[in-house]
């Protein structure tokens, strides 16, 4: 490969740079300083980029759009997590290791309170918010005695692995008409009789609203997971096959080399997966709040970002049943 491509060499092994000495507990497969003296693994670094043009469009969507502010905090934590890691993966010092992994925790924590309070009682939502404190802080206090990365990597798939089956259970019980006890069926069902629409029409535009959006939703859900696990999957090729990766990267030569880093392609994966699953919570808690006919998810293409938009005063729903049939967002 190296005979047709143009390429660089790659610098002799081990260069010394500017955060020297190394005091993180972990080190990635990159190698070191070997494209600038002021970032330890430039890949893994500007990867994190990412993360923070996501969350700064979050956080625009927020504003934009009137989302809940639980949300709005959810980005900010999404912002914190691109800069820790952004930070980390330069220096590779101890302190910025600890705000890399610790506040992917903490974002993870966030999520937790806003899946698992919606229309709890006060009471519950503080003793929830007390819980995840404590429990925040004992995951940091216990980590920072333990030293240990798995227990992190440990800790944070089980939090997320939680979060993401109680999400799915709230979208199918919510959406899912078979799933809906018959008092809930339909709480816009009200008014949509009072302006003199027959029962049964109300529900047959419901029922077909409410399937679409669930299958946007399985799509978007599908597609985070499939970023989630594949980034991971590459991750550990990157940690398995770390000694013949470097000798690749090395004979094939810069800049190709870069493209078998494969935590940064972590980076790149999991930072679309961790943005679909906060779109996918703003969307569902529009949902949960009877507001289906207010916003529209918009996602025209896979390979475009999906988004939860308000409709402009005027403009009809796309999700409203029209001839029978209902209009498709995507």
């Amino acid at each position: 490969m190296s005979s047709w491509l143009p390429s660089l060499p790659y610098p002799p092994p081990d260069q010394q740079g500017f955060w020297e000495p190394v005091t993180s507990t972990i080190n990635w497969c990159e190698e070191d300083y070997y494209a600038t003296v002021y970032a330890a693994e430039i890949v893994n670094t500007l990867t994190n980029l990412l993360f923070i043009w996501l969350a700064y469009r979050g956080l625009v969507s927020c504003y934009k759009h009137g989302h809940d502010s639980v949300f709005a905090v959810a980005y900010a934590g999404y912002l914190a997590v691109g800069f820790g890691s952004l930070s980390f993966h330069a220096t590779l010092k101890y302190p910025m290791q600890l705000v890399d992994e610790l506040s992917m925790i903490y974002t993870t924590c966030l999520m937790a309170y806003a899946s698992f309070s919606y229309s709890r009682s006060t009471a519950f939502r503080i003793v929830l918010a007390v819980s995840l404190v404590g429990l925040s802080l004992f995951i940091t206090l216990y980590y920072h005695y333990l030293q240990d990365p798995a227990f992190h990597q440990n800790v944070y798939a089980l939090l997320t692995t939680i979060i993401v089956f109680r999400t799915v259970f709230t979208m199918e019980r919510t959406l899912r008409p078979s799933l809906r006890h018959s008092e809930e069926k339909h709480p816009q069902e009200r008014k949509e009789r009072s302006r003199g629409l027959h029962e049964k029409q109300v529900q047959a535009r419901l029922n077909v609203r409410d399937k679409a959006i669930l299958k946007d939703m399985w799509i978007l859900v599908a597609f985070g997971l499939t970023m989630f696990l594949g980034g991971f999957g590459i991750w550990s090729l990157d940690n398995v096959y770390c000694s013949k990766l470097r000798s690749m990267r090395r004979k094939i030569g810069l800049p190709w080399g870069v493209l078998l880093e494969g935590h940064g392609w972590w980076h790149l994966m999991t930072g679309l997966g961790g943005y679909c699953y906060i779109v996918w919570g703003i969307w569902l808690r529009h949902c949960l709040n009877d507001r289906q006919d207010e916003y529209e998810f918009v996602w025209p293409r896979l390979y475009s970002l999906p988004e939860v938009v308000q409709f402009k005063a005027g403009k009809p729903s796309n999700n409203s049943l029209e001839n029978g049939s209902a209009k498709k967002t995507r």
